[in-house]
């Protein structure tokens, strides 16, 4: 069996969050340039995947340079999920990640993701079964509990590690919380403190700055810190943990000229890999990120949110690049 060793090896490391219709190819590629060590995909449904559905099939699609990368799972039966996990292994990604986490309706709703806290026995025995179908290592993701008459993470841990999984991100949260409250790192940090627990431990949850990682590195010992929706059109939030993590006294700040060019970038990225409609309509949802806090914008980026065809918005970024670059 493959191990995490040498991935998480040499101190903290810096992950991009696993989301939905977020984190594609493109967007992921942009963060890895910018500091992210790991990435994962969007969380692949177990039924889509044996089913051979396309739309599925490309969210697992990553280049040798991503590396390294795992593919995330998410379903709630066990032969399902095992046939899933075999399919997905021979993707060849450096781990399997299982969603015990997403509380969003249309997928906890139906006992998937952090669904499946409910019902612990049966979340133990698809995890331990996926873990003895596939060579690769399996990781999980997954929060506190189901609410806060239940946050069994400490104890849930350990038996994760005691069915075969190699890693574990823990969201600061309860699935009743979504992402409401402030994500609560003093059980990470009790998971993370836990004599029985040997394997690398990810916290995740309101991570918005560099500064926040470090003081969560620091007073928790966390082998990992998966940074999600503060990433979305800031990628140099990587590039800026990772300086104050290795004690780097240089603060860095993107120009304006950069954001623009990265955005570009992104853009021209998400076209290529999605095509020109789908990849024009995606990429809308980063825009605000990239160009917050620049004044006067909000014509620029009516006119971003509103143009369909990819010549005039590379035009658009080159005319934004010129007016906000002098």
């Amino acid at each position: 069996m493959n191990n995490l060793d040498n991935i998480f090896s040499g101190g903290t490391k810096l992950l991009l969050a696993p989301m939905d219709d977020i984190t594609d190819f493109s967007f992921r590629t942009i963060c890895k340039e910018l500091g992210a060590e790991i990435t994962i995909s969007e969380f692949v449904a177990s039924d889509a995947l044996i089913r051979n559905i396309e739309k599925t099939k490309r969210k697992m699609f990553f280049l040798p340079d991503e590396r390294p990368f795992g593919i995330q799972l998410f379903g709630n039966n066990k032969e399902t999920m095992r046939e899933a996990a075999i399919i997905i292994e021979t993707y060849q990604p450096d781990f399997i990640d299982i969603n015990w986490g997403c509380p969003a309706k249309r997928v906890a709703g139906k006992g998937s993701g952090s669904g499946m806290l409910k019902n612990i026995p049966l979340l133990l025995e698809i995890t331990e079964d996926i873990v003895k179908s596939v060579k690769l290592p399996v990781t999980v993701k997954t929060r506190l509990g189901y609410d806060d008459n239940s946050k069994c993470i400490v104890e849930l841990s350990e038996k994760l590690q005691d069915v075969g999984v190699q890693a574990i991100t823990i969201h600061g949260r309860t699935k009743t919380q979504m992402f409401k409250g402030e994500a609560d790192w003093s059980l990470i940090g009790a998971v993370k403190a836990n004599h029985r627990i040997t394997i690398p431990i990810i916290g995740n949850g309101d991570i918005a700055s560099a500064e926040q990682a470090l003081a969560m590195k620091e007073k928790h010992r966390i082998n990992g810190i998966m940074i999600g929706r503060a990433a979305m059109g800031n990628p140099w939030i990587f590039k800026q943990c990772r300086a104050l993590l290795d004690n780097d006294t240089i603060s860095y700040e993107p120009t304006i000229s950069e954001r623009i060019e990265v955005c570009k970038k992104h853009f021209l990225l998400s076209v290529e890999y999605k095509g020109e409609y789908t990849g024009v309509l995606e990429m809308r949802k980063h825009y605000k990120g990239y160009f917050k806090g620049i004044n006067d914008f909000k014509t620029y980026r009516i006119k971003l949110l509103s143009l369909i065809n990819v010549k005039d918005i590379v035009e658009l970024f080159d005319e934004i690049n010129y007016k906000f670059s002098l």
